[in-house]
């Protein structure tokens, strides 16, 4: 049995917090470069180079790539090896954010009553903390700042099995088409089918995780991926939406099974400024 104190914990998301929001992820960064040259349209390559350019002055003068900083969405994955001491683990987590987001001047976007008050919090908690328990003597944490614009654009739609394909891409296409501009384009679609109602959604939001141009190891679910991402660019929605041939860098699809009556599809939509970071303690 490890022990960890729950102090290393604290420490290590609020790097996390202020790294994520510092530096674009390479993987998003090369696939916006990749974009840039298949755009067509004159006004999506000039945004997309503004785009870059951003990202390159985050990175270098240490300041938040988008002035909306997310909300709090921790991954954790806690080995069973280890023992936990000094304190509470999701308080520990939500000091770290509270740190990281004072020390990284990071803007605070939680309200503490959904829909009566709306007063900030002052310090963006409480974190919204996803934890599974996995084999080891390790802990790995996962930060993923997630902004308002593209959450918003987000969809579950309870699909009977006899719509199929068709519907999961019906469904698909007329999301992305009525979000437009509101995300930030170019966008990642991050999908989840099957499982229930608040499974698929976490897994839709998890598929975000994934590396730009990594694709699902089932042949089948892949072919589907690719299918969407070159359908979703032939809407002509555009960088920023503008108009263009980029609408979305990525599509990305988790599955997981389902009860026989049941095929519930969720769609989490990522902005371009597509932020996490991660950390093995």
């Amino acid at each position: 049995m490890r022990e960890i104190n729950v102090e290393v914990i604290t420490k290590t998301v609020e790097k996390l917090c202020i790294e994520s929001n510092y530096y674009l992820p390479e993987d998003v960064k090369n696939a916006l470069e990749d974009a840039m040259e298949k755009e067509e349209s004159p006004l999506g390559k000039e945004i997309l180079s503004d785009i870059l350019k951003n990202q390159k002055i985050a990175r270098t003068k240490g300041v938040p790539i988008c002035q909306d900083t997310g909300l709090a969405v921790i991954f954790l994955e806690l080995g069973q090896e280890v023992r936990l001491v000094g304190g509470d683990l999701n308080e520990a987590i939500n000091e770290g954010v509270r740190r990281g987001y004072l020390n990284g001047y990071l803007r605070k976007s939680a309200v503490d009553d959904p829909f009566i008050e709306r007063k900030n919090t002052g310090d963006n908690t409480p974190a919204i903390i996803h934890t599974k328990i996995v084999p080891g003597d390790k802990i790995k944490l996962i930060f993923a700042p997630k902004g308002g614009g593209s959450e918003n654009m987000s969809a579950l739609a309870m699909l009977k099995p006899s719509d199929g394909i068709k519907g999961i891409k019906e469904f698909v296409l007329n999301t992305v088409e009525k979000a437009g501009a509101n995300p930030c384009p170019p966008i990642i679609v991050g999908i989840g089918i099957g499982g229930t109602i608040e499974k698929t959604t976490l897994i839709a939001k998890q598929s975000l995780l994934r590396n730009v141009g990594e694709h699902n190891t089932n042949p089948k679910v892949a072919k589907l991926e690719e299918e969407l991402l070159e359908e979703i660019n032939k809407l002509g929605i555009g960088p920023q939406g503008f108009g263009g041939r980029i609408t979305a860098l990525a599509v990305n699809i988790e599955t997981f099974p389902a009860h026989i009556a049941s095929m519930p599809v969720a769609i989490n939509i990522q902005c371009h400024a597509a932020r996490h970071r991660e950390a093995i303690i």
